[in-house]
């Protein structure tokens, strides 16, 4: 009943939370401050929000999806980040627990959400989004001793040196803004799971590249380009959740348990 419970809090949170990194990721793209005593407005009159109107995902749906004051619809981007991370955060209390690994995974989980909404918005990502929470998971690592701050020395290192290889051999085809991303994310994640994350965050893009132009909306040689965050987040949060099993599976099926050592360090 209490772990019921629990879950049910952290989904509350999740969306509260979801609310706040899209004012953070909206208002950084258009060079605003989303911090201090600016209040939330409609972006087409003006109005400033009661709270009633800022409830999570309520609001949303009981003034269906339009402004109360001058009825100009709201982006259904609001509700589906929202919605995104209250099941993240309920995904990681159930399988984590009051650990942590819940904690690191809550902190990461903020940097795939606000890192994923900018690059969609803007093409950008912000330095700070992407360093500030390795930075956090670092210090959280901690609690397991240096080797697993070491682990995630070593993560930063290879989720930014990947990326910046495929930069320098692109020759500026891609952003220094996805190097910082994986780079924060590997010093949450660590060597191992960093390596994992960026193969089914390849994956994930690779399959969606497909699927566009199947239905025709992308096409080859005509310069289309689809922000590669989002699907590297994808992969991060699979591998937050469930890398610890995929490498176990790994571990059983191919026996090379040198190489697909499982659990941060942190967590035993």
């Amino acid at each position: 009943m209490i772990r019921i419970q629990n879950m049910i809090i952290f989904g509350i949170i999740g969306a509260c939370f979801g609310s706040f990194l899209n004012v953070i990721a909206h208002r950084s793209v258009e060079g605003r401050s989303w911090w201090g005593s600016e209040r939330s407005k409609c972006e087409s009159c003006g109005h400033v929000l009661s709270a009633l109107e800022l409830v999570p995902v309520l609001s949303w749906l009981l003034l269906r999806g339009r402004c109360r004051s001058c009825g100009a619809k709201i982006s259904v981007r609001y509700v589906l980040v929202e919605i995104v991370c209250s099941v993240m955060a309920t995904m990681i209390y159930s399988h984590w627990g009051l650990s942590w690994a819940c904690l690191i995974c809550c902190i990461g989980s903020c940097g795939l959400i606000v890192n994923s909404l900018t690059d969609i918005e803007s093409g950008d990502v912000f330095d700070v989004f992407a360093v500030v929470p390795g930075i956090i998971g670092l210090m959280i690592r901690i609690a397991g001793g240096w080797s697993g701050v070491l682990d995630g020395l070593e993560g930063a290192l290879c989720g930014w040196g990947i990326f910046a290889v495929i930069i320098l051999l692109s020759r500026g085809g891609m952003g220094w803004g996805d190097a910082s991303f994986m780079g924060g994310m590997g010093a949450i994640l660590g060597l191992k799971f960093t390596l994992l994350a960026f193969y089914l965050g390849v994956m994930a893009g690779g399959l969606w590249v497909i699927f566009m132009m199947l239905i025709g909306r992308v096409k080859w040689g005509r310069g289309d380009t689809i922000p590669l965050v989002p699907f590297l987040a994808v992969g991060c949060f699979i591998t937050m959740i469930f890398g610890d099993d995929i490498f176990t599976y790994l571990d059983m099926r191919f026996t090379y348990a040198d190489i697909f050592s499982t659990s941060w360090p942190f967590l035993k």
